[in-house]
């Protein structure tokens, strides 16, 4: 399985604090059946200050951990990037990693605040679509705004966004709210990639097995299967 939305590196956000932490995510990682993962700390300007360079250091050192330690997973690196119009000098300086696909294409994970959608949502998104950076809205059904009007999932479906559900959302593991708004985006077909969004091993583990099967319960094995290999490989197949 392909998890493209992960906060393993050691200590550059709210995710793993040290290397020891991310190792053994890895491991858990490996163990539940994953062989990429595309780790995607969070860009948030005024609490997360990442940008490219802090994110390859962090990057680096989880990577020469892997390979001492003979954990079998192949990663890649990109960002979680919170909407906020500070986002846009950075994109316009490459400072901000994406996802990349093997054609070239570029894809944003793009983080909404858990409260609300701003003012000005749409607009920006459809500037990010303009520039030809697709953009993988994280977690959409843990938005408590969306979560009671689900006519604004299918305004940004329509607009063109892709959505990427975390996995422990399809199981319950966010309150039934959250698994309901899980639910009704994979029964639409507007779900692309199932994800971890991994933080620890206790709370919030790197585990997506689980979420594959209560998923296929809804749409199928060959759906919910594409939901974590071919549409994330899709996505990422160029940072491999």
């Amino acid at each position: 399985m392909y998890d493209i939305h992960c906060h393993l590196l050691p200590g550059i956000d709210d995710g793993a604090d040290n290397l020891e932490q991310s190792l053994a995510l890895a491991r858990h990682a490996v163990s539940d059946g994953v062989t990429h993962m595309v780790v995607t700390p969070h860009i948030q300007p005024g609490l997360y200050e990442n940008n490219r360079a802090s994110i390859m250091a962090a990057f680096k050192v989880f990577q020469s951990g892997l390979v001492e330690h003979n954990i079998s997973l192949h990663i890649a690196m990109a960002a979680e990037v919170r909407l906020s119009p500070e986002i846009l000098p950075m994109l316009e300086q490459d400072d901000i990693p994406l996802f990349e696909a093997m054609d070239g294409h570029k894809t944003m994970l793009l983080e909404l605040p858990h409260s609300h959608v701003p003012p000005g949502t749409e607009q920006m998104l459809g500037w990010l679509l303009k520039q030809h950076i697709n953009v993988l809205i994280a977690h959409p059904e843990r938005n408590k705004e969306l979560m009671r009007n689900r006519n604004k999932i299918e305004a940004l479906h329509y607009l063109g966004c892709k959505f990427q559900i975390t996995g422990r959302s399809v199981i319950g593991g966010f309150g039934e709210p959250s698994q309901q708004v899980a639910e009704y985006i994979l029964k639409k077909g507007w779900c692309d990639v199932l994800a971890s969004d991994a933080h620890n091993l206790h709370h919030r583990p790197p585990e997506l097995f689980a979420a594959q099967q209560a998923a296929a319960e809804l749409i199928g094995e060959v759906a919910a299967a594409k939901l974590t290999y071919a549409s994330p490989q899709s996505m990422v197949a160029g940072l491999f």
